[in-house]
C-alpha cells in the first residue's frame, strides 16, 4: 500500500512540476493554480504513505535511503508550499518542483524491504536528528533553487537580453532577500542536526565526535555556510558573490548527503 501511494505521490509531483513549467513558460495563472492543488494533493499522499511505512515498520521510516529520499521529498515539498503561502515567490515552483520530483524517484527506485533496525539506530534521538538534518537540507535547497535563479536573471540584466525569462523572475533585490531568508533559516536547523547528532554519538559510540567521514563533511559544509551568512551579516555581502557562495555550500551539502555515503564508509554507512 505504502509503495502504491508512493507512486501516486510521483504522479502528482509530475503532474505539478509540468504545470509550473508551462506556467513559466506562458504565464498563465490557472495552470499555476492547478499545478499548486496537484502538490498540496502529492503532499497529503505522500504523508499517508510515510505514516502507514511508520506504522508498517514500527520506527521512524527516516532509514533506508528509500526512506530518507522520501522523507525529503516531503520536507521539501512542504517548505516551498509554506514559503509560498508568505512570499508568492511565483517562479520557484518551476525551479523547485524539478527537484522534488527527482528526489521522489530517487526514492522510488531503492530497495523498499523493511529490515530491523541496528541496535545503534534503536535510539529517540534517531527521530530528532535525522529530521532536523532532512529539514535543513529542504530550506538550503530552495536557497540553491533562488541562487540559480538569481544568476540568471543577473546574467540577462548584464549581457541587456531582456528575454521572455526576465519578466518571469523577481527583481535581483527580491531574489537575493528571499535566498537570505532561506539560508537564516535552513542555518540553524543544520546546526541543530550536527548538535543532536554529536549528543547521539557520545550516547552510542561514548564520544561527542571522532572524525567520522559523515561527521567531518557535515563540518565542512556547516563552515561554508557560517561563512556565507557572517559576510552576508557582517561585510554585506549581496548579489552575485552571495550566489555563487549559496552553491558551492550546497554542492558540499550534497556530497555529505549522498557521496560521502557511497564513497567515503564510516559509521553512518549502515543505512541502505
Amino acid at each position: 500500500m505504502t509503495e502504491f501511494l508512493l507512486h501516486l505521490t510521483l504522479i502528482a509531483y509530475i503532474l505539478a512540476t509540468a504545470g509550473f513549467l508551462v506556467n513559466l513558460i506562458t504565464l498563465r495563472k490557472d495552470v499555476e493554480k492547478f499545478a499548486t492543488y496537484f502538490l498540496w494533493a502529492g503532499l497529503f499522499i505522500h504523508t499517508l504513505s510515510i505514516l502507514l511505512r511508520w506504522m508498517s515498520s514500527g520506527h521512524p521510516p527516516i532509514v533506508s535511503f528509500h526512506e530518507v529520499f522520501s522523507f525529503l521529498a516531503w520536507a521539501l515539498c512542504l517548505a516551498f508550499l509554506l514559503f509560498q503561502m508568505g512570499h508568492k515567490l511565483k517562479a520557484l515552483g518551476a525551479f523547485i518542483s524539478p527537484i522534488i520530483t527527482l528526489v521522489t524517484i530517487l526514492s522510488v527506485i531503492q530497495p523498499k524491504k523493511i529490515l530491523p533496525l541496528p541496535p545503534v539506530l534503536q535510539s529517540y534521538w534517531l527521530p530528532i536528528h535525522a529530521s532536523i538534518s532532512l529539514i535543513s537540507y529542504a530550506l538550503l535547497t530552495m536557497s540553491f533553487c533562488i541562487s540559480i535563479m538569481y544568476l540568471i536573471q543577473e546574467r540577462q540584466i548584464k549581457k541587456k537580453r531582456l528575454g521572455a525569462i526576465f519578466k518571469r523572475l523577481p527583481s535581483l533585490q527580491t531574489l537575493d532577500t528571499m535566498a537570505e531568508k532561506c539560508l537564516k533559516i535552513g542555518f540553524p536547523f543544520l546546526t541543530l542536526g550536527i548538535i543532536t547528532g554529536s549528543i547521539w554519538a557520545e550516547k552510542a559510540w561514548g564520544a561527542y565526535w571522532s572524525w567520522d567521514p559523515k561527521e567531518t563533511w557535515s563540518l565542512i559544509t556547516w563552515l561554508l555556510y557560517a561563512a556565507l551568512l557572517h559576510q552576508r551579516l557582517t561585510v554585506g555581502w549581496r548579489g552575485k558573490r552571495s550566489a555563487y557562495m549559496t552553491i558551492i555550500g550546497f554542492l558540499a551539502l550534497l556530497f555529505t548527503f549522498i557521496g560521502v555515503t557511497y564513497f567515503l564508509p564510516g559509521a553512518h554507512s549502515y543505512a541502505s
